[in-house]
């Protein structure tokens, strides 16, 4: 015969068993193959977006360009949220930067320039302190998932070392990072000294 416990624990069981449970949130980290490629993270337009920039170039020889191009830049949901507590990048962040052509003529558009379909670069800066001697590394693709490490002696890293605000990274050019990074006291003092000199 069944006691009114053992029905309430029968009822809590029954109750349970149709009750689902969340689902922990997948991580957004890097992944790697077994010979060290990169793994492309094809979710990253459902990740957080930073900033578009528009025909953007950090070198001289870059100005006579016979196109025009918008930047996206898109960073991991937890590395995110880990810069706006702390005004810096987590272990593990990815920072994707996405390049898409400028179109002028198109439907209504009269005047300006919105972004094309088709992707013309995609490049991944990712912080992984156990793998890379440097921190950082970048990896680009091209229409591959997976994509091989730049070489250290490229260009691009001894130029965010120089110049990123914070962290080798580029926030100044981030609308809404830098103040956070101004209100923690992350910034770079080269990058400090380069804003002062600029005003």
């Amino acid at each position: 015969m069944l006691t009114h416990t053992k029905i309430f624990l029968l009822f809590l069981v029954t109750l349970f068993s149709f009750v689902p449970f969340p689902t922990p949130a997948p991580s957004s980290g890097p992944e790697y193959t077994a010979n060290g490629q990169l793994k492309l993270p094809e979710n990253y337009r459902e990740w957080v977006y930073l900033s578009t920039g528009f025909d953007m170039s950090y070198s001289p020889a870059m100005q006579g360009m016979d196109h025009h191009m918008f930047d996206n830049v898109f960073v991991n949901p937890e590395s995110y949220k880990y810069f706006v507590e702390n005004g810096t990048w987590p272990d593990k962040t990815m920072l994707v930067l996405e390049v898409r052509g400028a179109e002028g003529k198109g439907s209504i558009n009269q005047k300006g320039n919105y972004q094309g379909t088709e992707r013309m670069g995609l490049e991944v800066h990712v912080k992984d302190e156990a793998r890379f001697p440097g921190k950082w590394a970048f990896f680009g693709f091209d229409d591959n998932k997976t994509a091989e490490m730049v070489p250290v002696k490229a260009q691009c890293y001894s130029c965010h070392s120089a110049n990123g605000a914070v962290d080798t990274t580029f926030v100044q050019f981030y609308p809404t990072m830098l103040p956070i990074a101004k209100s923690k006291g992350t910034l770079s003092s080269s990058y400090q000294k380069e804003a002062a000199g600029s005003k």
